[in-house]
């Protein structure tokens, strides 16, 4: 039985009903918050699930947060953010392994649904106050988790050698999902029954969790949304060009190794702030930076011991069931504004075969310039296609997995289309939503304060924020998105994907199941080019 505190705190003139709940770690006090709809729930928020990753500690594997007893955890607000550019640089620090609960009650054992964000591994958080407002999911019986994890050279630092072997920020969800399997029942979670929910790179992380031996046992589904382990390059065992770059932007040695990360170990959170610029090749492009790499073993537990695809196609992974799906347009937002930037175009112009395999695939690599055998005209639409495409995460990574995936695991598949009044890309000649984007189911599962207000029933996009939550709610709590008494569901008919039909749902005003796949034709011309590995 949970041991529940509830503590009245006085705050000026107001007082505002708070809950303590006693962990093995220690007490942890939460706060009172209201759903979309107006149910109340509670927030715990800043949770430290690992030690603050700082001095010998960086660049490593995580350690467990130690115990904070007799004290009192205040999780009543949201903990920093992991280092990177933002505008208020006072919410940005190194102490940011934390995670937030959100239940309504803390007995019982709910169904666990745990967020895993977005941002190609250099940017965003698990906060509540920008991009994962709990407020949407509350109205449903589970329990939200949303965490922070280590990112660009702080999280993914990768010399090939045991000062700094890689992967340190998918570690960090590794440890943290240690963390909901030990005290998530504290909270009304069920440990055994969590489901991993990734946007972008963290539908990406979801895919290597699969692969990984650290992960095994940790979930029992995933909802993969708009990215995938399997793009058209080769993993690495180590990103060394990279560290090095990172190096001379913070004045450091570039060899050996060790005093490369010896001194990057000395340098200030901020300087990597001040320095992300420096890191890209061109602007923000590539748009997947840092990589995930294959570990080699230097006696730390390894998240990574293999090429993906290898583990892939003998089908030794981690099995469960899954969700998986992208937007109509996905990276037409970086394509709209690439065409009205005259600096890019003038990139394209000048030297197309340097500047289009940086934008749309990856650094440099002989392999990458294959992107230049395409002919693609400089039109929005068709520059979109490209970015989306070729990225090395998204559409064509996205239609690999689920040919990967889908003969040994239970997988449905989707084509996201709604538009509704908000978006990710908006014309800034008339404000108006130009589409399904990269990032724009978010909009319908949180409250993504920096895009939209909080969406109300009376708003024409209730709809589709009823469908999608209680959609992923039903397939958190039993493996199956379906629920004929439910009011938003009881049309559904949502079939499993196969190799033959290749059913998935069309989600836009209404759900509609269509067979026959969706841009295949253009898959197609990547799978020629970077054919999928036999072995």
């Amino acid at each position: 039985m949970n041991k529940i505190l509830v503590v009245l705190l006085a705050i000026g003139s107001s007082s505002v009903l708070s809950l303590e709940v006693q962990t093995d770690l220690g007490r942890v006090r939460g706060a009172n918050l209201t759903s979309r709809l107006g149910l109340p729930f509670y927030a715990f928020r800043g949770i430290r699930y690992a030690e603050p990753p700082l001095a010998n500690l960086r660049f490593l594997n995580p350690k467990p947060v130690k115990p904070w007893s007799p004290t009192v955890f205040d999780a009543t607000e949201d903990g920093p953010m992991c280092p990177q550019p933002w505008e208020n640089l006072t919410d940005v620090s190194e102490d940011c392994l934390r995670l937030n609960v959100y239940t309504k009650d803390v007995q019982g054992r709910r169904p666990v649904i745990v967020f895993l964000h977005h941002g190609g591994f250099y940017v965003f958080s698990g906060q509540s106050k920008y991009l994962a407002g709990p407020e949407p999911f509350m109205d449903r019986d589970c329990v939200l988790v949303a965490l922070n994890y280590r990112l660009g050279s702080l999280g993914f630092l990768a010399t090939g050698t045991a000062e700094a072997p890689g992967n340190a920020g998918l570690k960090d969800q590794v440890l943290a999902l240690r963390w909901i399997q030990q005290h998530i029942h504290r909270f009304g979670g069920d440990p055994q029954q969590v489901t991993l929910l990734g946007y972008s790179t963290g539908s990406l992380s979801i895919g290597l969790h699969m692969l990984s031996p650290m992960s095994r046992g940790l979930f029992h589904r995933g909802i993969c949304i708009s990215a995938s382990p399997y793009g058209q390059s080769k993993y690495q065992s180590s990103e060394l060009q990279l560290a090095q770059r990172q190096a001379r932007l913070l004045k450091c040695p570039e060899e050996p190794a060790k005093d490369l990360v010896d001194c990057l170990r000395q340098k200030p959170a901020l300087d990597y702030v001040s320095s992300y610029n420096g890191m890209f090749e061109v602007g923000w492009s590539p748009v997947l930076n840092w990589h995930v790499v294959i570990e080699e073993d230097f006696g730390q537990e390894r998240f990574l011991v293999e090429d993906p695809f290898k583990t892939a196609l003998r089908g030794n992974f981690y099995k469960v069931p899954l969700i998986t799906g992208i937007t109509e347009f996905e990276f037409f937002s970086a394509a709209f504004y690439d065409l009205r930037n005259e600096s890019i175009i003038g990139n394209y112009n000048r030297d197309r075969e340097h500047y289009a395999p940086i934008a749309v695939a990856e650094r440099g690599t002989n392999h990458s310039r294959n992107v230049n055998k395409l002919e693609y005209p400089q039109s929005h639409k068709a520059w979109g296609e490209l970015n989306s495409d070729a990225i090395r995460h998204l559409q064509s990574a996205f239609n690999r997995f689920v040919r990967l995936m889908a003969p040994h695991t239970p997988i449905y598949t989707y084509l996201f289309r709604y538009k509704g009044r908000y978006s990710f890309l908006k014309n800034p000649d008339n404000q108006q939503a130009m589409g399904a984007v990269h990032h724009d189911e978010l909009i319908y599962l949180f409250h993504v304060s920096l895009e939209s207000p909080l969406l109300k029933r009376e708003d024409p996009e209730n709809q589709m924020v009823e469908r999608l939550t209680r959609m992923w709610f039903e397939f958190a709590a039993k493996g199956d998105p379906h629920n004929k008494t439910d009011e938003y569901l009881k049309d559904l008919h949502w079939p499993l994907y196969n190799d033959k039909d290749k059913s998935y749902l069309e989600i836009d005003t209404q759900l509609t199941a269509k067979t026959g796949g969706f841009n295949l034709e253009r898959y197609q011309i990547w799978d020629e080019l970077f054919p999928l590995p036999t072995s």
